[in-house]
């Protein structure tokens, strides 16, 4: 299994990292990213500890922990900027918060998520099909979810993704050890999305390229 939008003490979840990594492994996770949230007062901050945390964690659990960050309620002009500097201080896996229908997130946010060519869209609500198309084309990923609230839309969001021919991923947003998923749990994620076990593939290998594209 892979995780690619987790979260630690860092910000809003309740583990710190090493905890959170035992347990994914210890349920069968294979790779996961810690992407705490960051705007511009945190991310140089952040960054750098979740960067020190997944070295360790890698080498010491023998599971593949990269070092992101999940941009969160920036306004959208700023997002694509802030796109750029998570990656030049080395963030492995760049999420941004998509515009979910349960938080009042600034609209624009998935447009410029895209343009700024985000590894990851998450939770984007009721996201276009032009929008979709755009992520096709920029190659940014959009996230089905397990996260309460932000799964309301997870059939709109396969929709799009699948009309428009661009990569989906599956992910917890864990904030708990109780969000870390089960592998029956990402079976009924995908299935109350309506993507079949061939659609729950595709999501997998999406995210296996993703981490393939930073370790290669």
């Amino acid at each position: 299994m892979i995780d690619l939008h987790m979260h630690t003490l860092h910000s809003d979840g309740e583990l710190i990292p090493a905890e959170l990594v035992r347990r994914a492994k210890l349920v069968g996770y294979r790779a996961m990213a810690l992407t705490d949230h960051v705007d511009q007062s945190n991310l140089e901050t952040v960054l750098s500890s979740l960067k020190a945390a997944a070295q360790a964690l890698t080498r010491g659990f023998g599971i593949m922990v990269l070092a992101g960050v999940e941009i969160t309620h920036v306004p959208p002009k700023q997002i694509p900027g802030l796109i750029r500097k998570a990656r030049e201080e080395g963030a492995e896996v760049v999420v941004v918060h998509g515009e979910t229908p349960v938080e009042p997130v600034a609209r624009g946010t998935n447009r410029a998520a895209i343009a700024g060519g985000a590894d990851i869209l998450a939770h984007p609500g009721l996201i276009t099909l032009a929008e979709a198309r755009q992520a096709r084309r920029q190659g940014v990923a959009l996230e089905i979810t397990s996260r309460p609230g932000h799964c309301l839309t997870n059939g709109h969001v396969a929709k799009a993704a699948l009309q428009a021919g661009c990569a989906l991923v599956i992910n917890s947003d864990a904030h708990a050890a109780r969000d870390i998923y089960s592998r029956d749990l990402i079976k009924k994620v995908a299935a109350g999305a309506g993507l079949s076990p061939a659609k729950l593939d595709f999501c997998k290998r999406n995210a296996l390229e993703i981490c393939r594209r930073v370790r290669g």
